[in-house]
C-alpha cells in the first residue's frame, strides 16, 4: 500500500515537472516578446516621446522592458529548479513570478492613469512646442520630432494648420514666406509650405493632437494586452510551482 502511494506521488511529481518545464519554455519566449514590444515602443517612435511633457509613457515601456528581462532570467531559473527538484530554487522562482506580476500591474496602472490625462496634456503642450520651439536654436530635436510627426501621421498643426500662424518661426526670415512647415505638405518639397490649401497640405480634423492621441492609445493597448497575457501565464506558473513544491515536500517526509 505504501509502495503504491509512493508510486502515485512520484508519478504526480513527474507530471508536474513536465508541466512546469513546458510552462517555463513558453514563459522564456514570452519574456523575449515583452522586451521586444517595450523596446519597439521606445525606439520606433522615440522622437514623438520628446513632444510629451509627462514621462509616464516612457516609464510604462521601461517597466515592461525590465519585466521582460526578469522574465527571461526567471524562465531559465525555473527550468533549473524544475530539473534539479530544488525547493529553495522553486521558492525563488515563485517570488520572482510574483515580483514580475506586480511590475506589470504597476505598468498597467501607469498606462491607464496616463491615458486619462493624455488629451489635456497634448492640447496644452503640443501647441506650445510647435509654436515656440519649432526651428529655434537649441531645439533641433523638437523640430525633427514635429516634422516626423506631421509626415508620419499626415497632419498639420496641433489642433489645425491655423496654429502655425502664431508660430515664432513663421515671422522669421527662415520661414521664407511659408505659411506652414514643408512637413505639412502631402508631397514635401522645398518651400511647398507657401501654400496652405487643402490640396497641398494635410487638413485633419483635430490636428496632430487627435492623431498622436490615437497613436499612443494603440501602443498602450498593445502594452496592456501583452502585460495581461504574461500575467495570465504567470498565475498558471505560480499554481504549478506551489503544487510541485508541495509534492516534493511530501516525498521527503
Amino acid at each position: 500500500m505504501a509502495d503504491a502511494e509512493e508510486k502515485t506521488n512520484t508519478c504526480g511529481t513527474v507530471c508536474l515537472k513536465y508541466l512546469l518545464f513546458i510552462f517555463n519554455l513558453f514563459f522564456w519566449l514570452a519574456g523575449g516578446a515583452v522586451m521586444a514590444v517595450g523596446i519597439w515602443t521606445l525606439v520606433d517612435k522615440s522622437d514623438y516621446i520628446s513632444l510629451l511633457s509627462s514621462s509616464m509613457y516612457s516609464a510604462a515601456a521601461f517597466i515592461l522592458i525590465g519585466a521582460g528581462a526578469v522574465v527571461v532570467f526567471t524562465g531559465i531559473l525555473g527550468c533549473c529548479a524544475t530539473i534539479r527538484e530544488q525547493r529553495g530554487l522553486l521558492i525563488v522562482f515563485f517570488v520572482l513570478l510574483l515580483l514580475i506580476f506586480l511590475l506589470e500591474i504597476t505598468a498597467g496602472i501607469l498606462a491607464y492613469v496616463y491615458y486619462q490625462e493624455l488629451n489635456a496634456e497634448l492640447r496644452a503642450d503640443l501647441k506650445e512646442k510647435m509654436v515656440q520651439n519649432y526651428q529655434q536654436h537649441g531645439q533641433e530635436h523638437i523640430t525633427r520630432a514635429i516634422d516626423k510627426l506631421q509626415q508620419d501621421l499626415k497632419c498639420c498643426g496641433s489642433n489645425s494648420s491655423a496654429d502655425w500662424r502664431e508660430g515664432v518661426w513663421i515671422h522669421t526670415d527662415i520661414a521664407d514666406k511659408r505659411l506652414v512647415p514643408d512637413s505639412c505638405c502631402k508631397t514635401p518639397t522645398q518651400r511647398c509650405g507657401v501654400r496652405d490649401h487643402p490640396s497641398n497640405i494635410y487638413k485633419v480634423e483635430g490636428g496632430c493632437v487627435s492623431k498622436l492621441e490615437e497613436f499612443i492609445l494603440q501602443h498602450l493597448i498593445i502594452l496592456g494586452s501583452v502585460g495581461l497575457g504574461i500575467a495570465f501565464i504567470q498565475i498558471i506558473g505560480m499554481i504549478f510551482t506551489c503544487c510541485l513544491y508541495q509534492s516534493l515536500k511530501e516525498e521527503i517526509y
